[in-house]
């Protein structure tokens, strides 16, 4: 795994690396934290989230929720913060996106939303946008897009 400056790319060469590369993501998450995952079909979206799951220490199965929109995770210890994951893929506009009321579930969870990218930005000033790619070679690209105090306190000690 390799990293420059801000924005912070990781090269990850295997499935098990981006899980575990979620899983010190979610290690970070807190309630009113938005991580948005933009990239293409493949790119490694869903396995990033299983991580993050782990990292939260969140109970239940992790299945991208396509079609239902989103799911709700709580974690295995009350103390531990409640992770909503979304699937924007499906949305066609904003006002479908407010009809997930995600905006209150920020006060009480982590939100992280699959196809966020120039879509789900409204939801917080402070956000990570997360970039992925894959190469032909099945590496995944991976860029961390921290908007927002928030994020910029957090993230360079965590992924140096």
């Amino acid at each position: 795994m390799t990293s420059d400056s801000a924005p912070w790319t990781f090269e990850l060469a295997t499935e098990e690396e981006t899980g575990r590369f979620g899983t010190a993501l979610g290690a970070l998450l807190v309630p009113g934290d938005l991580v948005l995952l933009d990239g293409p079909l493949g790119a490694g979206k869903t396995v990033l989230v299983r991580g993050i799951a782990t990292g939260m220490g969140v109970e239940g199965r992790i299945t991208s929720p396509t079609f239902v929109l989103a799911r709700e995770h709580h974690p295995a210890d009350w103390r531990g913060t409640t992770l909503v994951h979304v699937d924007a893929y499906r949305l066609t506009s904003l006002a479908e996106l407010d009809d997930l009321d995600l905006d209150t579930e920020l006060t009480e969870a982590a939100v992280v939303v699959e196809w966020g990218g120039g879509f789900a930005e409204r939801l917080a000033e402070d956000h990570l946008l997360v970039r992925m790619s894959r190469r032909g070679d099945d590496t995944r690209e991976l860029s961390l897009l921290p908007q927002g105090r928030r994020w910029q306190d957090r993230l360079p000690p965590a992924f140096e």
